[in-house]
């Protein structure tokens, strides 16, 4: 059984991943690093915390120490999912995710080149993101030969990551696979995204923003959808070779705050359109037709049936939600934890 290393393992989709792996017995070991950003939450694993199976590591990509601790754990598989994801805060610093998703992807890239010399059959799996494609007009799909168009510094950065990935493949002979994902949506999931923005605000009768008219396009996807999408590709994937994930369910934004309003019960007068985001995508849709036909993956959760557990998560988890947006996590961490947890440049 393989020994995996995860990248972000704290953050929305590393920590289902974590979860799910030791829940399914995926792997013998495994090894979570994150710099625990904003977005990285410890206790999205409370769960495995005691396992002795698993350990975490408290690293910035961008430190001196990647190469060692890559050495030290020797992992059979590394999952990479560490990166500065939001567009909007892209806009706002493009360089945090130049640096984050670029050079920290090139450095860990760089660690398991030195480990593959004495680690034969090392695999490294890069999780990407639909919108390097671009953006799509009313019809058409995303294929894994659609040729890139960022139009962010988030999908810029993500796409040069890929690219860095398959060059790695082609270069040094790394076992490399991208696997790239529409929206995800689900339990523990970071408040700034709309789904869980949504939600939050609904519950606590304040205006939801949403861009533009509401018009533009996203095909959602489930996590834990995701998650078993990523294991059939760590089993079954090819090396130098890209897989999309999606949902097959394709919604405007305004559908879906209309979906959670009329879910919580709350009227649509909560809904304020504000200005639209600046090279705001208009619509996604990935198709998937290679990971149905040589991974034997589908979708399995329809969107409303997803989208009512993710309500009911939130519903049930105020102290997780009101703790990040108050600002009081760390106060939140050692109440729960009973120990106090320093972040860089945060105490």
């Amino acid at each position: 059984m393989a020994k995996y290393l995860i990248t972000g393992g704290a953050g929305f989709i590393g920590s289902h991943f974590c979860r799910m792996a030791l829940k399914q017995n995926w792997c013998e070991s495994l090894v979570n690093i994150d710099a625990l950003t904003y977005a990285g939450n410890l206790h999205n694993l409370k769960e495995i915390q005691a396992d002795p199976r698993y350990r975490f590591v408290h690293l910035d990509l961008n430190s001196g120490d990647v190469d060692s601790i890559v050495k030290e754990t020797e992992p059979d598989v590394i999952i990479h999912f560490a990166a500065e994801s939001h567009v909007d805060r892209s806009i706002e610093d493009p360089g945090l995710f130049l640096k984050t998703n670029i050079i920290g992807t090139f450095n860990l890239l760089n660690a398991a080149k030195n480990l593959q010399t004495s680690k034969k059959g090392l695999r490294f799996v890069m999780v990407s993101t639909d919108e390097v494609y671009g953006s799509l007009e009313a019809t058409g799909q995303f294929f894994e030969e659609t040729p890139f168009a960022p139009r962010s510094p988030y999908s810029v950065s993500k796409a040069s990551a890929d690219m860095l990935a398959t060059a790695y493949h082609h270069t040094f002979n790394l076992q490399t696979m991208v696997v790239r994902c529409s929206n995800n949506y689900g339990p523990n999931q970071f408040p700034e995204k709309l789904i869980p923005q949504s939600i939050i605000f609904a519950l606590q009768d304040r205006s939801i923003p949403v861009y533009g008219k509401g018009t533009n396009v996203r095909d959602w996807i489930y996590v834990e959808d995701f998650v078993a999408g990523i294991q059939t590709v760590i089993a079954r994937g090819k090396s130098g070779e890209a897989y999309n994930f999606g949902g097959r369910s394709e919604c405007s934004n305004i559908e879906v705050v209309e979906m959670i309003l009329a879910s919580l019960k709350k009227p649509s007068s909560l809904i304020q359109f504000v200005k639209d985001r600046k090279g705001h995508d208009f619509r996604y849709s990935m198709n998937f037709d290679k990971a149905e036909r040589e991974l034997n993956w589908r979708p399995t959760v329809k969107f409303e049936t997803g989208l009512k557990e993710t309500i009911k998560w939130y519903q049930s988890n105020l102290v997780w939600w009101e703790a990040i947006t108050s600002g009081e996590y760390l106060k939140f961490y050692e109440r729960n934890y009973g120990e106090k947890l320093v972040l860089k440049g945060r105490s």
